[in-house]
């Protein structure tokens, strides 16, 4: 089972092009601050953006640098189900563990869309397949009903719940009948309760350049250290915020340039962060000390 704190790593780029030493520099940066794993082309790696040699080539690069220390969930998903099948075709082909695969999006199926997109993925393709529902970038949401039904396809094995209800989460562990399905957070900003009710962990975008608090967080939380997993959620509470001030992921990529980890590169249609909320984001950095 997937679970802990997980990055959804940012897509490095420079003069318009995927930047591969700085990618490999990250892969090792999270690592080396205790991240339990690495998700590559999801929302916040600008997935939508990429050509579909820059996907692979991210995933062959996350794979590579990553060498097993910790497992890779590489997006895969399409509002095209037999895009999404190819997708997921070429991450385990390229060494991934898994696959993070969204709810297709624009389309707007029904519930009973969502089951056989989703059930057609796992009959096509022998690997781990990891649902993400984030209603707020889809215009659909996978109710638990949907959720648990799927989550008896054996290699169906958890969902990231970007839906900012912890409601979402105690509905489907309620009708949950599987005791190795896991469920990760999609929202930095409710990591910490949804672990209390029963989550089993995040994919964070926070942790793009605070991998250890996020990491810390989750070690003390499944030590039993409640006090110290709830005074590090309030600690981080205000950077978390930070990072949503715009469309994501133009705040953590402005935040990673200002660190030095990455060139200040966005692909359009997003533009990178200017003006005011820089200064802003500046002065929340300094506060944490990420950046002097």
């Amino acid at each position: 089972m997937f679970k802990g704190s997980m990055v959804a790593i940012i897509t490095p780029f420079k003069n318009g092009k995927l930047d591969e030493e700085a990618l490999r520099k990250l892969v090792n940066f999270q690592i080396e601050n205790g991240t339990d794993g690495i998700v590559p082309c999801g929302t916040t790696g600008e997935s939508a953006t990429l050509t579909y040699q820059e996907h692979k080539d991210v995933i062959r690069i996350v794979v590579e640098e990553t060498k097993k220390r910790v497992p890779v969930i590489a997006g895969s998903g399409s509002n095209n189900t037999v895009e999404a099948l190819e997708l997921t075709q070429s991450a385990k082909d390229l060494g991934a563990d898994g696959a993070l695969v969204i709810t297709p999006y624009y389309n707007k199926p029904t519930q009973e869309g969502l089951y056989y997109h989703y059930k057609k993925l796992a009959e096509n393709v022998n690997f781990p397949i990891i649902m993400y529902n984030v209603p707020g970038r889809t215009a659909v949401n996978m109710l638990p009903e949907t959720v648990n039904k799927l989550s008896k396809i054996d290699n169906i094995v958890g969902i990231k719940d970007a839906t900012g209800n912890i409601n979402t989460l105690t509905q489907s562990l309620t009708l949950s009948s599987s005791k190795d399905f896991c469920y990760l957070s999609g929202d930095d900003f409710i990591y910490f309760p949804f672990l209390c009710v029963g989550g089993d962990g995040v994919i964070s975008v926070l942790s793009n350049i605070a991998p250890k608090i996020v990491a810390d967080l989750y070690d003390y939380f499944v030590k039993g250290d409640f006090e110290k997993a709830k005074e590090l959620h309030f600690y981080v509470n205000e950077l978390s915020e930070f990072m949503f001030i715009q469309t994501n992921p133009i705040p953590v990529k402005k935040a990673a340039a200002l660190m030095n980890l990455v060139e200040d590169e966005i692909r359009l249609p997003l533009i990178s962060m200017s003006g005011e909320p820089v200064e802003k984001l500046r002065s929340v950095l300094k506060k944490y000390n990420l950046i002097k």
